[in-house]
């Protein structure tokens, strides 16, 4: 069990985190932090339309499948990323995921990793298995220009056929919740290219934060841009899967040996335990950062607001990020299974 106290998600065995009633407020930038690193910008082996980007409310957006991901990919949520990365470590205890492929005596063959981002979960695994042959997948060329040698990356949306010429040991989809069309669909091209014996990994939280104490009022301005936000993402084709749901769907996709940990990203430094703190203290900057990243492009192309407007949303939606006297969290659930060595089916997507 990591230092962050995962646990299955029995409510017997639910961790409660503590708050810290003699913090003083917390004061963090609105820009991501300089703690964690920074990627390049991109390859210099891709070509073409997938190198260009758009510029919509001073954010710089990917070109290739425009309006296919909300998020933007310029250099300030490249940044948010990598933080975002670091703050994975320290919740999974230094490891990059749970499933037996992250062990450090892991021998590992080929590796998927789905949308990849700047590509540091896939150098960080590079690093740790030199065995392993890994590739990462984006829709936006925002890779590493220097990689370890068995590392590359490719430009692909992966809602099209899978038509990889051989099949993975290991899946690792991170924070995909959202972006995806069709999660049955997904969960079988994940089952059906990988080889028997192969895992999988979902590593998601909900958008809407919680709270255990009741803190989190029912008005809260964040929970209501969150919902605004999974109302269009559904409009677009993207629901978001309750991430209760992620066990029974790997299930039905064919997987066994699943398993649910769940974690806890709390909003700021509320806690008292020092581990969740610190935690609490990442997960603050990488949330101001995502979020007005993310409401500026929902709200804008889905329900028709103003940049100003945004502006002024996300400035309340700060506050309630910052307030510690609210106990908020985002729950963090990995959940892994295992393709059987005798797979029923063998089909391909």
């Amino acid at each position: 069990m990591s230092a962050a106290q995962a646990t299955e998600t029995v409510p017997d065995h639910e961790v409660v985190v503590a708050a810290d009633e003699a913090e003083e407020e917390l004061v963090v930038d609105d820009a991501a932090s300089d703690r964690a690193p920074s990627a390049a910008s991109s390859s210099t082996s891709l070509k073409g339309s997938v190198l260009d980007y758009r510029i919509e409310n001073g954010r710089t957006y990917h070109a290739y499948k425009d309006g296919k991901y909300n998020l933007p990919n310029d250099e300030t949520e490249n940044d948010r990323l990598d933080l975002q990365h670091n703050l994975f470590l320290l919740t999974f205890d230094d490891k990059l995921g749970n499933a037996p492929p992250n062990d450090k005596d892991a021998k590992v063959g080929r590796v998927l990793d789905v949308g990849t981002g700047t590509g540091i979960w896939c150098v960080d695994f590079g690093d740790e298995h030199p065995e392993a042959e890994i590739l990462g997948v984006d829709l936006s060329a925002t890779f590493p220009e220097f990689t370890p040698p068995n590392v590359r990356f490719e430009v692909d949306d992966i809602e099209e056929p899978w038509t990889y010429s051989r099949k993975f040991d290991y899946i690792h989809s991170r924070m995909m919740n959202g972006c995806i069309n069709d999660w049955e669909v997904y969960a079988k091209k994940c089952f059906n290219n990988l080889n028997p014996g192969g895992w999988v990994e979902f590593i998601e939280t909900p958008l809407k934060p919680q709270s255990d104490d009741g803190t989190l009022p029912e008005d809260s301005q964040v929970l209501k841009i969150a919902e605004l936000i999974q109302e269009a993402s559904e409009k677009g084709g993207h629901p978001t899967l309750p991430v209760e749901n992620f066990k029974d769907l790997l299930s039905r996709a064919g997987f066994v040996d699943i398993k649910v940990l769940k974690y806890k990203w709390p909003t700021n430094t509320w806690p008292k335990d020092q581990l969740y703190k610190e935690i609490g203290a990442w997960s603050h900057e990488n949330i101001v950062s995502g979020w007005d990243a993310l409401s500026l492009a929902i709200l804008t192309r889905a329900h028709g607001w103003t940049k100003e407007e945004v502006i002024v949303s996300n400035a309340l939606c700060r506050k309630e990020f910052k307030d510690k006297s609210i106990h908020a969290y985002w729950p963090m659930y990995s959940i892994y299974g295992r393709k059987p060595e005798k797979a029923d089916s063998e089909d391909s997507e």
